[in-house]
Parts: structure tokens; C-alpha cells; sequence
């Protein structure tokens, strides 16, 4: 069990680097310190974009699937302005990166976040969440879903 989280997570950590790396980094801050509330906040310097988190963008713990061997996807996906991405939840941790533009996340209980560009959080698990982008420039981000084999990691309405 332990020994799949840490494959996870160097497996996450990998494909963050790569796929940010192959992206060119945009105008984003390089660093990122992790908050309480499961975002991170921009901070010049390096080029962590998080660390050490363990709550998800509505304060709850990450809990990993229990069975089946691990997975590991990402997509990158840009919404236009005035898009958005359609009711969806998680079933799996997943692991945000804004490249560009500033998303809004409405959760079902009505909750609305704000995640401007360089902003890392991990989404909330099992709760339905609509994705848009309320500004006049395209919003672009990296989704990463630390899986397992045979669980579907996103449920769409």
C-alpha cells in the first residue's frame, strides 16, 4: 500500500515536470508554498509548484483507492471564455495546475473558488464541481488523477 503511494507520487511529481516543462512555463510563478485550505500560493524562486499537501481545495484529507494497481492520467484543458467544463467529480485524487487564465470551480453546496494562473490545489473527491472561466482570455490547466486500474477517476452529469 505504502510502496503504490510513493509510486504515485513520484510518478505525479515526473509528469508534472515534464508536462510543464514541455508547456514552457507561460508567465507563471515559479514556486508555489502550499496553504491549509488545499491551494498554493505564488512565491518567486525555485520551481515547487507544491509540497507536502494534504487536503483538497475543500479541506478534506487524500485518500488514495485502496484497490487495484495504480494509474496515473493527465489531460490538458483549455476553456475559452465564458466555457465550461460540465458537472463532473472526482473518484480519485487529482492534483491542478493553472497555466493560464483564472479558473472558477462552483461546487454543489455552492461554494465558488478563484484559481488565477501558477495556482496549484488538489480538486475535492466525490463532490460535483463545474469548471469555468469567467474572464476575457482563454484559461489553460494541467489535471492530473492519481488512480487505480478499474476505477474510473472522473464521473461527468
Amino acid at each position: 500500500m505504502r510502496s503504490r503511494r510513493i509510486v504515485a507520487s513520484l510518478a505525479l511529481a515526473g509528469l508534472a515536470v515534464l508536462v510543464l516543462g514541455a508547456c514552457g512555463g507561460g508567465d507563471a510563478p515559479a514556486e508555489q508554498a502550499a496553504t491549509a485550505s488545499g491551494e498554493a500560493t505564488a512565491v518567486e524562486g525555485a520551481g515547487v509548484l507544491m509540497d507536502a499537501q494534504s487536503l483538497t481545495a475543500l479541506d478534506q484529507p487524500i485518500a488514495y483507492p485502496k484497490k487495484g494497481q495504480a494509474q496515473i492520467s493527465s489531460e490538458i484543458e483549455v476553456l475559452e471564455p465564458g466555457q465550461e467544463s460540465g458537472w463532473r467529480k472526482y473518484r480519485v485524487p487529482a492534483y491542478v495546475h493553472v497555466l493560464e487564465g483564472t479558473l472558477s470551480v462552483e461546487y454543489d453546496a455552492g461554494v465558488v473558488k478563484e484559481f488565477p494562473a501558477g495556482t496549484s490545489f488538489l480538486q475535492a473527491k466525490g463532490v460535483w464541481h463545474n469548471v469555468s472561466n469567467k474572464a476575457d482570455a482563454r484559461a489553460q490547466f494541467l489535471t492530473v488523477m492519481m488512480g487505480a486500474k478499474g476505477i474510473a477517476g472522473m464521473a461527468e452529469r
